[in-house]
């Protein structure tokens, strides 16, 4: 059973914290859960309108920049608090960005007795999170580079971070072959049923040429 079922909602209240912290009526439960799909995915979107821009530039870093490990909501009566925690904030940090941002939420929520309020976290330990090395493996495979090697790659810059273990898997036709199959690649320990095990994950989906691949990632943390 503990095999089959998400790490992270798994460990929801242990090791894991909520990423949403507002209370509301039953009656009102469903809509304040759209609101907050519409704002997440309203700033995942400005975001990536704001990277091809930008797309002009090369390498490593910008590979996995921008990207938002989490986006933490916490409303009150007259605010909704944003805090967008993420790895390379430099589009996020140029003039008038964050004010562009707000009015695109403030479209979005169309909420007239609450004000957003806005904040950037940058990440201390960026390739400690599976969403930018997903990312960093996304940009490898559209690039053309083997699957094999792009992961390799990713776990090397693992090794600036403090963890315990990893585990990368691609599933899909690669190397554009015609039937679909699995690889795995694992360092480390990588306990996924123990419950004190801060274990982070992530389900990425990579569109090529061949077809979309899945990408799965967890990180072994720490144990508390």
């Amino acid at each position: 059973m503990g095999q089959k079922i998400n790490p992270l909602g798994f460990r929801l209240g242990t090791t894991q914290n909520h990423h949403s912290f507002w209370f509301a009526q039953p009656k009102n439960y469903s809509e304040g859960l759209q609101e907050d799909k519409k704002i997440r995915n309203c700033i995942k979107n400005y975001i990536q309108k704001n990277r091809k821009k930008s797309s002009n530039r090369k390498m490593e870093s910008d590979s996995s920049s921008e990207v938002i490990t989490h986006i933490e909501i916490q409303k009150e009566i007259d605010t909704i608090h944003v805090i967008i925690h993420i790895g390379f904030p430099n589009l996020l940090k140029k003039k008038g960005a964050i004010e562009e941002l707000e009015k695109d939420l403030q479209k979005e929520v169309n909420s007239v007795n609450q004000r957003l309020n806005i904040a950037i976290e940058k990440v201390k330990e960026p390739y400690r999170q599976p969403n930018i090395l997903a990312e960093y493996i996304a940009f490898q495979l559209k690039n053309r580079v083997s699957f094999r090697k792009a992961m390799k790659k990713a776990i090397e810059l693992t090794k600036k971070a403090d963890i315990k273990g990893i585990k990368i898997q691609i599933a899909g036709r690669l190397a554009g072959k015609e039937i679909a199959r699995a690889e795995c690649i694992k360092k480390g320990r990588l306990p996924l049923q123990t419950i004190r095990a801060k274990i982070d994950y992530c389900c990425y989906p990579i569109r090529t040429i061949y077809g979309v691949l899945g990408v799965k990632i967890w990180i072994f943390v720490e144990e508390e």
